[in-house]
């Protein structure tokens, strides 16, 4: 990765870090440590972000990177998706090639009682993004937990974007009640609502968006989710303009179907790299 640049500015009323190296430039939230914008030196957008995102005082914004933590959807007595991404982190430093930003428990927290610490790292380079999640339990009970990255990618038209790399495995279909099913064909598109959760995937991936191609690696997370709400049911996610649903699908690094188990002092990493 090249030396890395950070600057701080403000993003529709967010405080932000400017992330430059090698052409490219990322912009990071503090709220959520969501990265919002992604531009690699080609100057092309990869990253969506709805035209709403940060303008409803307390919403989750709609786009980029969510950090999911310390609960999946609604798999779990918690709110959806947990609170790690409605939460402001610190930004916590830089080693040269990444921003670190971290997440501690409080009374922000309270709904989750247990002491964890998380750091979300963000590497750039002309090409590529590498962003990482650092969970530690910093208490003395054992705690369960899911996570993800939840990044949305822009895309032409999502009706005729696929996915390359899930072939032969095994996947849970939200969108049917949680059915389970396996991926026989050789790429994953986008016909209606689409919401799966593939488990145990090794292979690196691929989004294919016409004549464009980005390459899609994850370390330390077990499982892929691939959404896009379709149509019909984006007409009632108020926070999706009309015929935004076609800009992007998810791609997303997680840990949903085997939740973390972590021990007082152990921690986990996961990874995704884009490029």
């Amino acid at each position: 990765m090249s030396s890395l640049r950070i600057d701080p500015v403000e993003f529709r009323g967010l405080a932000c870090l400017r992330l430059a190296a090698g052409g490219a430039t990322a912009l990071v939230s503090l709220r959520g440590a969501q990265v919002l914008s992604w531009i690699p030196a080609d100057g092309r957008e990869r990253l969506f972000l709805a035209e709403a995102a940060g303008r409803v005082p307390g919403a989750a914004l709609r786009g980029g990177i969510p950090v999911i933590f310390p609960q999946f959807g609604g798999r779990g007595p918690l709110r959806k998706h947990g609170f790690a991404r409605l939460l402001d982190w610190s930004f916590a430093g830089s080693d040269g090639a990444s921003a670190q930003l971290e997440l501690r428990d409080g009374a922000a927290t309270a709904e989750w009682p247990q002491a964890f610490a998380c750091r979300l790292s963000v590497a750039l380079s002309a090409t590529r993004l590498e962003v990482s999640l650092d969970i530690a339990n910093t208490g003395d009970t054992a705690f369960d937990a899911t996570a993800a990255l939840h990044t949305y990618l822009r895309v032409g038209d999502a009706t005729g974007a696929t996915i390359e790399g899930l072939h032969g495995c095994d996947f849970e279909d939200s969108a049917a009640g949680g059915t389970l099913h396996r991926q026989h064909e050789a790429l994953v598109g986008f016909d209606g609502e689409t919401d799966r959760i593939y488990g145990d995937v090794v292979a690196p991936l691929a989004l294919v968006d016409g004549d464009r191609r980005v390459a899609i690696e994850h370390d330390g997370f077990a499982d892929v989710v691939v959404w896009n709400p379709g149509e019909r049911l984006a007409g009632g996610i108020a926070d999706l303009a009309r015929g935004e649903w076609r800009t992007f699908v998810c791609v997303e690094a997680a840990q949903v179907l085997q939740p973390l188990r972590l021990a007082p002092g152990e921690h986990w990493r996961g990874s995704q790299r884009l490029g």
